[in-house]
C-alpha cells in the first residue's frame, strides 16, 4: 500500500467517474483501475462497486475511504509542519464558504500568499450544512459559515461581524428615494433570490414572515453569478449581503441598505477541534485573529 494509492481511492469518490477520477490523478483509467485492484487485493476487501460504470462503494470500502481520508490528511500535515519549521507554509488551504456571505476572503487570502508564497487555495461554495459536514471528514481545512448549528464540542470559531442586507439593483432599470429601504416596499419588487434551503435565503424568508409579508420570488436560484447576471440585466433586484464587494463588480449597480435586516445567526470562521487538523487551518485562524 502506498500513498498514492489512498489518493486514488478519495479522488474516485470526488468525481464518482473512473475516466474523471484519472484525469485528476494524471494517470491513465486503466492504470487507476489497476492501482485500486491492487489496494483491494492487499487488503482482501472489494471497496468499489463495479458495472458498466462506476456505482459506488461497498460498506467496507466507506470504512477504508474514511481511513485514507485521515491518513492523507496526516500526510498533508506532516508536509505542512515540515514547511512550518522551515520558516513557511505550503500545501493546499481548502476553504468552504456559503453564499453571499458578508466576509470577503479575499483580502485573507492574499496576506496569506504574500506571507506564504507556495500556498495554493481551494475555495468551495457549499451550504453550511455541508460545510460542518465537510470539516468533520477532513474534506475542508476551513468554514465559513453561519453558527446556529454549530456544535462546539466538534469546532473552534471565531465569530465575525453580523451580516446586514441591502438591495442590489441596477440604477438604469430602477430608483429609490428612501434609505433605508423598507420590507414592505420590497414585497411589491421582481426579485432575484438564492434558492431556499440556503442559509441566507431562510433568513430573508423570515424577514418578510416576521412582518406579515408573503413573497414570490421573479428568479430563485443557487448561483450567485446568475443572480448578479439577472440584476445587471435589469430583469430583477436582488437582496444582497451589506457590506458587500458584488456590486464593486460593476460600477453602476448600487447597493442600498434595507432598514432592520440582518441574518438570523452571525458568521464564522470554523476549524475542526479534533485531530488531524492542519497548520495551514491555525496560520489562517490567527490571520484572522490579528484583524480584530
Amino acid at each position: 500500500m502506498d500513498i498514492k494509492q489512498l489518493k486514488f481511492l478519495v479522488a474516485l469518490d470526488e468525481a464518482r467517474h473512473f475516466g474523471q477520477a484519472a484525469t485528476r490523478c494524471h494517470i491513465t483509467q486503466p492504470t487507476l483501475s489497476m492501482r485500486l485492484r491492487n489496494l483491494e487485493d492487499e487488503l482482501q476487501l472489494q471497496l468499489v462497486q463495479r458495472g458498466q460504470r462506476f456505482e459506488g462503494f461497498t460498506p467496507a470500502g466507506e470504512r477504508v475511504l474514511a481511513w485514507a481520508r485521515s491518513v492523507l490528511a496526516a500526510y498533508d500535515g506532516l508536509q505542512v509542519e515540515a514547511a512550518a519549521c522551515r520558516g513557511s507554509l505550503s500545501g493546499t488551504l481548502r476553504l468552504g464558504v456559503v453564499p453571499l456571505s458578508s466576509f470577503d476572503p479575499m483580502p485573507l487570502l492574499q496576506r496569506l500568499h504574500r506571507q506564504h508564497p507556495h500556498l495554493r487555495f481551494v475555495l468551495s461554495a457549499l451550504s453550511s450544512e455541508q460545510i460542518l459536514e465537510q470539516l468533520a471528514s477532513n474534506r475542508l481545512d476551513l468554514g465559513l459559515s453561519y453558527l446556529d448549528r454549530l456544535d462546539p464540542q466538534q469546532f473552534d470559531y471565531r465569530s465575525l461581524a453580523e451580516t446586514r442586507m441591502g438591495l442590489l439593483y441596477h440604477p438604469q432599470h430602477f430608483q429609490f428615494d428612501a434609505s433605508p429601504l423598507h420590507w414592505d416596499a420590497l414585497v411589491e419588487l421582481p426579485l432575484g433570490l438564492l434558492s431556499s434551503g440556503m442559509h441566507f435565503r431562510q433568513s430573508i424568508d423570515h424577514n418578510f414572515r416576521s412582518r406579515g409579508l408573503s413573497l414570490t420570488p421573479l428568479l430563485e436560484t443557487d448561483a450567485v453569478h446568475q443572480l448578479l447576471q439577472a440584476v445587471q440585466s435589469g430583469l430583477c433586484c436582488a437582496v444582497m449581503p451589506l457590506p458587500s464587494g458584488l456590486s464593486a463588480l460593476d460600477a453602476e449597480l448600487r447597493l442600498q441598505p434595507i432598514e432592520d435586516a440582518h441574518t438570523l445567526a452571525p458568521l464564522g470562521l470554523i476549524m475542526r477541534r479534533g485531530e488531524p487538523r492542519s497548520a495551514l487551518a491555525a496560520a489562517c485562524f490567527e490571520a484572522v485573529a490579528a484583524e480584530d
